[in-house]
């Protein structure tokens, strides 16, 4: 797919990997459709990057946890927009609870925004993107493919995205792929200590932490060049799940 001159959304674009994607496919000539709950400043101010560097690019606001919402939201895109050819699942929470600690409302809080709003926001996009024979990239997580009973809800979310994500490739056939990237130690959650990330980088056979570039190059590879591609899973994770 030349990517120049179409549209993308990219959810939860206001912060961490989701930001540093719609950078990425600004920069390849897609106006962007920023979403975001609670960080509209970091929209906000990558709306401004873009715009100030040549790009298009607009922001939308939308709770992801509401089921309308979520399918509320590609079509508020492209009533803006006019259309919308890329739609990238990136919104999540990661919330380090346990099995026996998880409470409903915890469990809840995850499955709603890391799995269904996958389900419904793609539901919502799916007119649009087979007018356009798009993509969809889901972001999964190494959790999706091996347990953290650690990050309990999580891990069952980010499993459900990569079966999701082989039902919406044959659902949507053969209008419009749709393939996930698995990140590994890719941007680690924010209260990690410099130890914990020292025996990450440590235990991972590539003997680093990931960078945002690593996951975007999936990203490119998938929407520039991966067209006979559907239904997988890039895992991105330098080697930790052979580990």
């Amino acid at each position: 797919m030349e990517l120049a001159g179409r549209a993308a959304l990219v959810t939860g674009a206001g912060r961490r990997l989701g930001r540093a994607m719609a950078r990425a496919l600004a920069g390849r000539g897609m106006t962007l459709a920023i979403h975001y709950h609670a960080s509209s400043a970091g929209a906000d101010t990558l709306r401004d990057e873009i715009v100030a560097a040549g790009g298009q690019a607009a922001c939308f606001a939308a709770d992801l946890t509401d089921a309308a919402a979520a399918a509320e939201l590609p079509r508020r895109v492209v009533a803006e927009l006019g259309r919308l050819d890329v739609l990238v699942n990136s919104a999540a929470v990661m919330r380090r609870r346990s099995f026996e600690d998880t409470t409903p409302a915890e469990y809840d809080e995850v499955l709603d925004l890391n799995l269904r709003s996958v389900f419904f926001c793609t539901q919502g996009a799916a007119p649009a993107l087979r007018a356009a024979r798009g993509k969809v990239v889901n972001m999964a997580d190494l959790a999706g493919l091996e347990p953290w009973p650690g990050f309990a809800a999580h891990s069952v979310a980010k499993a459900g995205v990569v079966m999701l994500t082989r039902v919406l490739a044959k659902a949507l056939a053969p209008d419009v792929t749709v393939n996930a990237i698995a990140p590994g130690a890719v941007l680690v959650p924010e209260e990690y200590d410099r130890e914990e990330r020292e025996r990450l980088a440590r235990t991972t056979p590539l003997r680093r932490l990931g960078q945002p570039a690593d996951a975007i190059a999936a990203l490119l590879y998938l929407l520039e060049g991966g067209d006979y591609v559907t239904g997988d899973v890039l895992v991105v994770d330098g080697g930790r799940l052979l580990r």
